[in-house]
């Protein structure tokens, strides 16, 4: 299989004059994200073309080249490429405007069949797609490779104008290219998480193979994309792990083969875990859904019944005055009620958030996938992490999903084994309060037991004595406080912790991942809880409401996907064919090349077979064929971005 793909250099005489090129940072033409601007011929010859002035968005000099000097917008440059593009590929909306309005064709491919189109999609330049869309460019439009605008955008993690383009045009997410690899295909292969989520979300197919056999998951591993590899594996199943491709390989055993050690132990061990998951179905599966809370209900019963009979109503013991008896069968009743919301918060809803399950048989052909509202708050703001690709949901932002239940649960706490059910927004007063019943029958039990062992008249007066006489006469109370003893403490700890989280209205899987969690931190990039409104409020909300309420975090500038453009130099440094690099704030290096330099780099790439031998290349080597806009088979080409 092809898992992964050389570029290589080639260099040929450059006969076009005022091209606008450009390289990666590694001297590989390998296309638009992350480019370098090179400057060829003299800074006048480039100053002066409706390229040049497309891609830098000056109107004024574009409408003085076309209306005075005659040039002409519907023409390619000396590389092949139309105005219309430069202009898409840096979102320069009234440079693309007025191109069209002046004889620019939206439809105009280059020699790779590739439109402005799909030069918008590179860098998500969402304005000027929105404009050629309205004018009539094809969504479905194909280049030579079979790349539509969804794959290009995926190659480049254009997350916020795949969503557009799919949700407003209804494109679609999951068309195969000439290699049947999908859109989700090449964002595993990039690991690109959050086109992951979104392609997921939006139906895309995780089992599709390609020529090679090769699923998502397989292009994930190959790379070594461990945050891919997770979300596809989170939301998939079991036989996702087990497809093998035409060589007969596992996508643990790619990531074996290419040394990818994490993600091969993570593959491995998700594959053991799911095949020892009963199916819910049977028998076995609704056994074990039960989970601990069998197990916990009977010893919390059975210490019950040991109280009872060896401490309370022991016939070997004097007997219980009346307000003594009143605290001892005290404690038996909050073991009770806490028994009682035991039940309730195993067997409550703890705040599932319905699922978007649908039929895709039952869907009209021309009917959207998903009827995504456009105007979605956190998918506009690029919070992506909120997508759930298995519930096909938007779900709220404190919400998470819960791999043991299969559900998105909102104000998620955590999934407690003992209960065998989540704690969240629904039932956390449930279990709060389940904790502090036990917690206090403990406390009262264990006193009354040890208080009743201490008073025995007949108990002898010295300790040796006295502790051989109460292993043999007492063993049931002494069996009872042993097991309090330990239980006391692990569930005072957990209620303390509780109790701690609920008076900052915080939860448990939100202090594990503080890290993580964006909207945790402030601008300063320090913890910052948005929804702590007091000890006071939070602690009131909770007992009366049975939850803390959510403030609207402080809205934050949605991050920028790639509208920026990297500068393109204006002035020669170089003397006698010297290259002269500097870098740009975004880590890029930008090129000037002498006028006089006759020899301008190409990027030529084209695919190799896997021989499984090339598993230790960084990411910037072996580039996917047709990363740089259709990049390929013995064509040489690059291109520039400015701003």
């Amino acid at each position: 299989m092809s898992s992964e793909i050389e570029v290589v250099e080639e260099i040929q005489p450059a006969k076009q004059s005022g091209g606008v090129v450009a390289a990666n940072g590694n001297g590989n033409g390998v296309g638009i994200n992350g480019v370098v601007g090179v400057v060829a011929d003299d800074d006048e010859s480039l100053r002066n073309d409706v390229y040049t002035a497309a891609a830098y968005g000056d109107l004024e000099k574009l409408q003085r080249l076309v209306e005075s000097e005659g040039c002409s917008v519907s023409e390619p440059d000396g590389l092949g490429y139309y105005a219309l593009q430069w202009a898409a590929l840096n979102n320069r909306t009234a440079a693309a405007q007025y191109i069209i309005e002046h004889g620019g064709d939206i439809h105009a491919v280059d020699h790779t069949g590739q439109t402005a189109l799909h030069w918008s999609a590179v860098r998500g330049a969402i304005q000027v797609a929105e404009l050629l869309l309205q004018e009539g460019a094809r969504i479905d439009a194909a280049d030579i490779y079979g790349y539509q605008t969804t794959h290009v955008a995926a190659q480049y993690g254009q997350t916020a104008f795949l969503y557009h383009i799919v949700s407003k045009w209804n494109a679609d997410p999951d068309v195969p290219d000439n290699d049947g690899r999908s859109p989700l295909h090449w964002a595993a292969y990039k690991g690109f998480a959050d086109c992951i989520r979104l392609l997921l979300f939006l139906d895309a197919y995780r089992g599709r193979q390609d020529k090679e056999g090769c699923t998502p998951l397989h292009w994930a591993a190959i790379r070594g994309n461990l945050e891919a590899c997770t979300v596809l594996v989170q939301a998939g199943k079991k036989e996702d792990l087990m497809v093998v491709e035409n060589t007969g390989l596992t996508p643990a055993q790619l990531a074996s083969d290419k040394n990818h050690r994490q993600v091969a132990f993570f593959l491995g061990n998700a594959r053991r875990l799911l095949e020892k998951r009963c199916d819910g179905n049977s028998r076995l599966g609704r056994l074990s859904k039960l989970g601990l809370a069998p197990i916990l209900w009977c010893t919390i019963f059975l210490m019950l019944t040991t109280y009872i009979h060896a401490v309370i109503m022991a016939s070997n013991l004097p007997k219980l005055t009346a307000g003594f008896g009143l605290l001892a069968w005290l404690g038996v009743f909050l073991a009770s009620a806490g028994l009682v919301l035991f039940y309730r918060c195993s067997s409550k809803d703890p705040g599932y958030i319905r699922m978007n399950v649908h039929d895709p048989q039952n869907m009209k052909d021309d009917e959207p996938l998903l009827k995504i509202e456009i105007n979605n708050p956190a998918l506009l703001a690029g919070n992506w992490s909120q997508l759930c690709a298995t519930c096909k949901i938007v779900r709220p932002l404190r919400a998470k999903h819960c791999s043991t239940c299969d559900r998105c649960v909102e104000q998620f706490d955590h999934h407690c084994p003992w209960v065998s059910n989540c704690v969240g927004k629904k039932n956390k007063w449930d279990f709060f309060l389940f904790l502090v019943l036990e917690v206090s029958a403990m406390m009262i039990t264990g006193g009354v037991a040890i208080t009743r062992i201490v008073t025995d008249p007949f108990a002898p007066s010295s300790f040796i004595q006295w502790l051989e006489y109460a292993g043999t006469h007492h063993v049931g109370a002494i069996s009872f406080l042993i097991v309090d003893f330990f239980l006391f403490f692990g569930v005072a700890v957990l209620t303390v912790v509780q109790a701690s989280q609920i008076s900052r209205n915080i939860t448990t899987n939100e202090m594990a991942n503080i890290m993580r969690y964006s909207y945790l931190r402030g601008p300063s990039g320090r913890f910052r809880n948005p929804y702590d409104h007091g000890c006071r409020r939070n602690c009131t909300d909770f007992l009366i409401n049975g939850y803390n309420e959510d403030l609207q975090a402080s809205e934050e500038s949605a991050h920028s996907e790639g509208i920026g453009m990297v500068q393109m130099p204006r002035d020669s440094h170089l003397q006698n064919g010297d290259l002269h690099t500097h870098t740009n704030g975004n880590g890029h290096a930008a090129i000037n090349v002498n006028s006089n330099d006759t020899n301008a780099h190409h990027g030529h790439v084209h695919s190799s077979h896997c021989s499984h031998g090339n598993h230790n290349k960084s990411k910037s080597e072996g580039v996917p064929l047709g990363l740089g806009l259709g990049l390929g088979h013995g064509h040489g080409r690059s291109r520039s971005v400015v701003t």
